[in-house]
């Protein structure tokens, strides 16, 4: 498997409420040399984490202990820029499985169901509740929920629906990239093809 499955996710979440995150800021085009999925996270919003002389910048919420979990919740327009995939690289690497907003750009989002993560898009008023829920505990729990494509606060009960393609769905349900999903139906491929003429 590429990645592990992602079926039911019940965790807390790093607030980043900033509105038209890019991909540079996401991960530097300085750090893009590597081509393995190895190491990105420590370079997540590397220039927002830490000054010049590496020491964490205190006011950045990676760098506040009280923030934790699986799911980073970002504001409108997350993703947007060039179309590197170490964005999304950065993000699995750190420990994140799923990126909430109200906008995704589009390329960045199939580059995050391409590796696992999945990104959440909900309406600006259920992202608000999301963000002063986790201001108001630190501790809240969310539930996201891909086989009923549900987000839940579960402290109140308060739920949106998202969307997904079925075919991205269906990988990362299996912990499935392009290629996992192709060796997974290698005989359908090999039966087809005898059946055509040469």
């Amino acid at each position: 498997m590429a990645y592990d499955k992602f079926d039911i996710l019940t965790t807390t979440a790093v607030p980043l409420p900033i509105e038209n995150v890019d991909t540079d800021q996401i991960i530097p085009a300085r750090f893009l040399k590597a081509t393995e999925r190895k190491g990105f996270g420590d370079n997540l919003f590397r220039d927002w984490r830490y000054h010049p002389d590496n020491s964490p910048k205190g006011d950045f919420i990676l760098n506040n202990p009280i923030y934790r979990g699986k799911i980073l919740v970002g504001g409108k327009n997350f993703g947007s820029g060039s179309s590197r995939e170490h964005a999304a690289w950065a993000i699995y690497d750190y420990g994140f499985r799923c990126v909430v907003s109200s906008f995704f750009a589009d390329i960045f989002r199939n580059n995050c169901l391409n590796i696992g993560v999945l990104p959440v898009q909900i309406s600006p008023e259920f992202l608000e509740k999301t963000f002063r829920a986790i201001e108001a505990d630190p501790d809240t729990q969310i539930e996201v929920n891909l086989p009923e494509q549900t987000i839940t606060l579960l402290a109140t009960g308060a739920q949106e629906t998202f969307g997904i393609n079925s075919y991205k769905k269906s990988n990362l349900l299996n912990g499935f990239d392009d290629i996992d999903y192709l060796l997974n139906i290698k005989e359908d491929i090999e039966a087809f093809a005898q059946k055509r003429p040469l």
